[in-house]
């Protein structure tokens, strides 16, 4: 349903940028590793747990490899010459490694036998992946999908306390449960191990995090015949890491942007898409939606000045998880609710913003953020200003609907907080349920007119792009307002040129499944 008779020509060109744009990172991408790119690889054969100084064992063997061998071949190439030349399979190597027994390999095997030495881990890791996602489709075909998801967060710092809270929330209406990371995990070079008791501002992602509120939301699932999906972040220095350890776990969804950790949280550029590209691959292969992160550029630029900078973006982040094999229905491409209401017309604005999303990317199951950066400690115009989001969410048939808190610039919601969210946007679900396909909107008018001016000003801006490169541009702080250097940020030391016999086995197998 096309309410925006939009420009097509117009359209195509921005993908035709975007394209471009990500070509070149690409090409930069294939010739780079990483350590948590490393770090994943282990994961995803079977490497788990910790040395007595609670240092993940993935952790330990990258850094041995760091030390006195070449990174850039790759960790796998190390570990198959340590099975060789040990003659133990990997469980049994790596509690000799861990007892000091056994050491990583001082040369690497050849891609032929790496290949070769670690083919029943790999095929282990992918059956498992395989099977997680065979359960999560047998669930969405015996109970659906709502057209319009209501997806709220828990943020206590203790994954038990998590649970209760999603459990509730699940019972009262929600059908996604976002359990926000711990301040400051995505700067954390390595992922925590085990069940956590302890966050501030939200709860450490870790795998057995991930298993202990899976199991949980399996069942509730059964209970409330609805199927529960959980999210988590895979953006920070362990992006890949996440992403394999949600694949293994079944998660349904990862925030995983190609821009927020750059501009937000100040880590290297060329330590981020590098990390991304192969979290996006895990991501493709595991079946799982990904979360992008416009919402945040309007947190800190103009929601009306700057809204084709979040356009782009969505295009932008469309060619990368597309490089990645990630189906369309995969994209949760992000906007956000977050003009000033002070300003005459802003909701036709969001209407405008959101129609648009929703017309330019009508197989991507959108998620629209709630108002946050215009919410006072004044509850009563908080659940004014959710309410008018909640009936935008509606006309304009967003899929994925996180719900606004009227206390949400006052504490961590309660769970009675969290479920008046979820009253309100249930009750206009209903009360509006067949706005979109009454109304049409009004050539010339204004929601016309503010789209096409947004679409054409992400046009040139992505031509612009295109120009100078998405490096030069993020330096010269296109998104957001925000520099970053090529060459400084968080993680830099961590990427590495790979060697012309580097070898990423994982990702060579999920390569093979998308030809």
């Amino acid at each position: 349903m096309n309410k925006l008779n939009l420009d097509q020509k117009t359209i195509e060109s921005c993908r035709i940028h975007a394209n471009a744009i990500a070509e070149k990172i690409v090409r930069f991408i294939d010739n780079h590793t990483t350590v948590s790119v490393e770090r994943s690889i282990l994961r995803l054969l079977g490497v788990d747990g910790v040395d007595r100084y609670q240092v993940p064992l993935v952790n330990r063997l990258v850094d041995d490899c760091l030390q006195q061998r070449n990174c850039g071949e790759g960790i796998s190439r190390y570990l198959a010459a340590s099975l060789k030349n040990t003659q133990r399979n990997l469980a049994d190597f790596l509690v000799a490694y861990q007892a000091g027994k056994a050491t990583l390999a001082k040369d690497p095997a050849s891609v032929e036998e790496t290949l070769a030495i670690l083919k029943p881990w790999i095929d282990q890791g992918l059956k498992k992946i395989q099977e997680q996602k065979e359960l999560r489709n047998h669930w969405i075909s015996t109970y659906g999908t709502a057209k319009t998801q209501i997806y709220v967060i828990v943020a206590t710092g203790n994954i038990h306390e998590d649970v209760i809270q999603a459990q509730a929330a699940a019972r009262a209406g929600a059908d996604i449960i976002a359990v926000i990371r711990s301040t400051g995990q995505s700067l954390l070079d390595y992922v925590p191990y085990g069940i956590t008791t302890e966050g501030f501002g939200g709860t450490y992602a870790t795998q057995a995090n991930f298993r202990l509120m899976r199991q949980a939301l399996d069942e509730v699932s059964k209970d409330v015949g609805r199927y529960i999906r959980l999210v988590n972040y895979a953006s920070g220095l362990c992006m890949p890491e996440i992403a394999a350890m949600a694949a293994l776990e079944r998660l349904d969804i990862l925030l995983n942007d190609s821009l927020y950790g750059i501009i937000f949280r100040d880590i290297n550029m060329q330590r981020t898409f590098i990390d991304q590209n192969f979290s996006r691959l895990i991501n493709a292969y595991a079946g799982i939606l990904i979360n992008t992160g416009e919402d945040n550029y309007l947190t800190t630029s103009d929601a009306v000045e700057e809204a084709h900078t979040v356009l782009a973006s969505q295009f932008i982040n469309e060619a990368f998880a597309k490089k990645a094999h990630l189906s369309a229905s995969l994209m949760g491409l992000g906007h956000a609710f977050e003009i000033d209401p002070e300003i005459e017309n802003s909701f036709l604005f969001e209407i405008a913003q959101a129609e648009m999303a929703l017309e330019i990317f009508p197989d991507a199951p959108l998620k629209y953020m709630p108002p946050t950066k215009h919410i006072s400690g004044n509850i009563f115009r908080a659940t004014m200003q959710n309410a008018l989001f909640n009936l935008a969410t509606v006309m304009t048939d967003q899929s994925i609907h996180l719900l606004g808190m009227m206390t949400e610039a006052i504490h961590t919601p309660f769970l009675s907080d969290r479920f008046l969210a979820i009253d309100s946007a249930k009750t206009i679900q209903k009360t509006a349920k067949s706005f979109r396909e009454a109304i049409d909107y009004r050539e010339g008018g204004v929601i016309h007119t503010r789209a096409r001016e947004v679409l054409q000003k992400a046009k040139l801006l992505l031509g612009d792009v295109e120009k100078t490169g998405l490096f030069n541009a993020l330096e010269n702080g296109v998104f957001a307002g925000v520099k970053r250097p090529f060459q400084g940020g968080k993680g830099l030391e961590g990427v590495y040129v790979k060697d012309k016999d580097y070898v990423n086995p994982i990702a060579l197998r999920m390569e093979e499944f998308f030809r």
